[in-house]
């Protein structure tokens, strides 16, 4: 996926680079972890921000398990698999989601699956 007309934005808590622009007519954010830089952090500073109608795009070097369940009634995702290796997930808020995430839990015991 290629994010069009992408800027660097700070994103609060996060210990990554995030791009924000565009995949057709949606607003899209972007990180990378997969070379490092705290998946769990990133991932929950990058959905804090996300409003309806955007997405939100990780890379990592895997499936982020502990993650799913921290945010599951909240977001909707999926993930594939790169040919590059990498795993790449596609957050995105649910209609009528209820705001019942807690961002501030970044501890992991899943790891990748």
């Amino acid at each position: 996926m290629d994010i069009t007309n992408s800027s660097v934005v700070n994103i609060e808590n996060a210990t990554v680079e995030f791009k924000k622009g565009t995949i057709g007519t949606i607003t899209t954010y972007q990180f990378d972890t997969s070379k490092g830089g705290h998946p769990m952090v990133n991932a929950m500073a990058g959905l804090a921000v996300l409003k309806d109608d955007e997405q939100l795009i990780m890379l990592n070097h895997c499936a982020p398990t502990g993650l799913f369940p921290k945010i599951e009634d909240e977001f909707d995702y999926t993930h594939q698999e790169l040919p590059n290796g990498l795993t790449q997930i596609v957050f995105s808020k649910k209609s009528e989601a209820q705001n019942t995430t807690d961002f501030s839990a970044t501890s992991c015991g899943g790891g990748c699956g």
